[in-house]
């Protein structure tokens, strides 16, 4: 379980294939607080650590993971949003995420706002009923509030902080998003639909 508040960046450094699977080396500044097995969001895609080399971690996505989310694009040098997983006694900054991505978006608008970035996204219509204004949303493992809700685009404000630490500084319109709908309304939308 995440809060989708991002901790730091991490930056792939190697990419490995077998099979299906896509295994990543990742380098990043708390490399040394994490231990084997442990769960970390990536870009809001939970994935377990399965080793670690210095400042360096290895990770690995399964097909499923790669079909649903932007992990098959993941190349060398790519930025990497990373946030470990919630503590009990942790404060619940943004909203639950479980690092389960539901689906991907793109990135069809990125305004300066001088002082904030407003970005408009994209989503296929089918997840229209889990998107409401106001709600929480989660785009490449940021926990973020909605506006400007249709059936298929949302858009959402940066602050300066989440620009500076994130990797949504660097997304430029026709970039894909990994998107984690909240998981209240979820179970709601699934009750509702068994109940009719």
């Amino acid at each position: 379980m995440f809060t989708g508040i991002i901790e730091t960046l991490g930056r792939v450094e190697e990419v490995a294939e077998s099979g299906t699977n896509r295994s990543f080396w990742i380098q990043s500044p708390i490399t040394q607080e994490l231990k084997v097995d442990q769960s970390v969001a990536h870009n809001g895609v939970c994935l377990t650590v399965e080793a670690i080399a210095g400042d360096r971690y290895q990770v690995t996505a399964v097909q499923e993971t790669l079909q649903k989310t932007t992990l098959s694009t993941w190349q060398q040098d790519t930025q990497v949003n990373l946030e470990r997983s919630l503590l009990p006694s942790s404060r619940l900054d943004g909203h639950f995420v479980q690092g389960h991505v539901d689906t991907t978006g793109v990135c069809t608008s990125i305004t300066n706002k001088e002082g904030s970035w407003e970005l408009v996204f994209s989503f296929p219509e089918q997840f229209a009923a889990l998107v409401i204004e106001k709600g929480s949303i989660c785009i490449n493992g940021v926990s973020l509030t909605a506006f400007n809700v249709t059936t298929s685009s949302l858009t959402v404000a940066i602050i300066p902080y989440t620009w500076e630490h994130t990797n949504l500084q660097y997304l430029q319109v026709g970039d894909a998003v990994n998107l984690e709908f909240d998981m209240v309304g979820k179970y709601i939308l699934r009750n509702k639909t068994l109940l009719n």
